[in-house]
């Protein structure tokens, strides 16, 4: 795969290239993954927006991987990627990117280091379940003729935990997502031709306003 200077860089991670090599490989094998049919074309605007988005993926790996170093961490132990990421939801919560990096042990050990200190009150809890009376109401039981009764309304007594570990890892993905989207704005250059994607300035960015 010919993208130019084979040798050139894509960007700097705390002063350490990724080269463009390192895309073209990672390019190859999203291609000839299960996904291939649905990717863009190669040398075409959204083919070049694709190569931009391994790049920003390929940083923040970079990126984790340092602080996994710097903290010790370990991927021994580390929780699996569908309890962090239970639904499309939670993924298109933390963001595209990062969710990509969570497929690893390491990443998802390096999640739990940081957000360990994340809380949330009981207030919190109180006024989600306010809002959301039915979101973990008793499923509703099918009568005859497949009618299905109206659900039942779950005192705050009978979900509060329920309410509270849905809140505490949706607080969990933004504080990491936050984490990481600092982390890389102060560890990654970025070079011509792969700016991120959805940056104004490049050329292949059709989201202009």
């Amino acid at each position: 795969m010919n993208h130019g200077a084979s040798m050139g860089v894509a960007a700097m991670v705390a002063g350490k290239p990724v080269l463009v090599s390192e895309i073209d490989e990672r390019e190859a094998m999203v291609r000839a993954g299960n996904l291939a049919s649905a990717l863009p074309r190669e040398g075409t605007s959204e083919g070049r927006q694709l190569r931009r988005w391994l790049t920003q993926l390929v940083a923040a790996e970079r990126v984790v991987a340092a602080e996994a170093a710097a903290r010790g961490a370990s991927p021994a132990g580390a929780v699996g990627e569908d309890e962090l990421l239970p639904d499309v939801a939670a993924r298109l919560e933390i963001g595209s990117v990062a969710a990509a990096v969570l497929a690893t042990p390491l990443a998802r050990a390096v999640f739990a280091e940081v957000t360990q200190a994340v809380e949330i009150s009981d207030e919190d809890v109180t006024a989600y379940h306010a809002r959301n009376p039915l979101r973990f109401a008793s499923k509703p039981a099918v009568q005859q003729q497949g009618w299905r009764a109206k659900p039942v309304p779950a005192g705050l007594g009978e979900v509060r935990d329920q309410v509270a570990a849905h809140l505490l890892a949706a607080a969990r993905r933004r504080a990491f997502r936050l984490w990481l989207d600092v982390r890389c704005a102060e560890l990654v250059e970025l070079a011509p031709g792969y700016e991120h994607p959805g940056d104004p300035r490049q050329p292949d960015n059709t989201h202009r306003h």
